[in-house]
């Protein structure tokens, strides 16, 4: 099956106060029609930043990625255009991301308007079925932001992400910001919304148990770079690399006694600056495993099990 979405050695570079910091380091993945891709790591590993430059949100400084098999980053002014009526972002701050001064059926009315999607007379049909899609009234048409809490802003989020009929989405940390008892409701609708309306998605999230509840596969980064990819419950129940399995280790758990008796695999020393990344795996300096080479050679990535891939000299002797 040919995949919706194809990263090739995809790097991004920022130039911070005159020195190079490279936030995504050559990465390479692809995503399923209709599959929700996770992307788990700690804060500042480059996830946001991928999300964004598989929009085209940010310019990538190397690398491809296609959608439909057609390259992003060839795209002129107006393909690109047309791109944004397949691709949307759903954003991790439902109180920032929506424009305090115009009505809810404004903000989501406004990406049909300008792609000159649905006829102005039918917009308030259109924004209304929108709405109930998201588990919302026809009320909220002409209510603003603030007269909203944190799980509608993000419904209003989602609904205005969904405006323009798009094949991918990319939900970069969509529950990061909202009450535990809302971050469920968040993720059902959107099982619900991809069951019923054919999405993909690049799942950002921090929340590990709730990445493993989405995602058909899961993709760890660490420091800019994808150290394992496999199907979700493969990764959690036999992870290989080092990063990932202290990861997991660290998830608590719901009986107190289960969660004295395991074992958490602390992580030494502390993480590499960006601006000074290692020459070989990224994890190396941390790693309770790391040989000499190590510290010398970033590995590549090798199929330990079908369709799981990491990338360990562990693996690659």
């Amino acid at each position: 099956m040919i995949p919706l979405i194809e990263v090739k050695n995809l790097r991004k570079e920022f130039n911070v106060q005159g020195k190079k910091l490279v936030a995504i380091r050559d990465i390479s993945f692809t995503i399923g029609q209709r599959e929700t891709l996770g992307l788990v790591g700690e804060s500042g590993c480059g996830k946001s930043t991928t999300g964004r430059c598989l929009l085209r949100l940010e310019q990538a400084t190397s690398g491809e990625v296609f959608y439909q098999q057609r390259n992003l980053h060839s795209m002129g002014r107006k393909e690109l255009f047309s791109f944004r009526r397949y691709a949307q972002i759903i954003f991790q701050d439902p109180y920032s991301s929506l424009n305090p001064r115009m009505t809810a059926g404004d903000i989501i009315a406004e990406p049909a308007r300008i792609h000159r999607l649905i006829a102005e007379a039918e917009i308030e049909k259109y924004v209304t079925s929108l709405l109930e899609m998201v588990s919302l009234s026809k009320t909220a048409f002409s209510r603003f932001p603030h007269e909203f809490s944190g799980g509608q802003r993000q419904r209003i989020g989602i609904a205005r992400a969904l405006a323009l009929k798009p094949h991918f989405l990319v939900c970069d940390e969509p529950i990061s910001a909202l009450d535990v008892s809302v971050q469920a409701q968040i993720v059902n609708l959107l099982k619900n919304l991809q069951k019923e309306l054919g999405l993909t998605y690049l799942f950002i999230a921090h929340d590990l148990a709730m990445v493993k509840y989405i995602s058909d596969r899961v993709a760890v980064m660490y420091l800019g770079s994808i150290v394992e990819i496999a199907p979700s419950e493969e990764l959690y129940y036999n992870p290989q690399h080092p990063y990932t399995q202290a990861l997991l280790s660290a998830i608590p758990l719901p009986d107190p006694l289960l969660e004295r008796k395991r074992n958490t695999i602390p992580l030494i020393g502390e993480l590499p600056s960006l601006l000074n990344p290692p020459n070989g795996c990224p994890f190396a300096s941390r790693c309770p495993q790391a040989m000499a080479r190590c510290l010398e050679v970033q590995p590549k990535f090798k199929e330990c099990a079908p369709r799981h891939f990491v990338a360990c000299h562990l693996y690659n002797s």
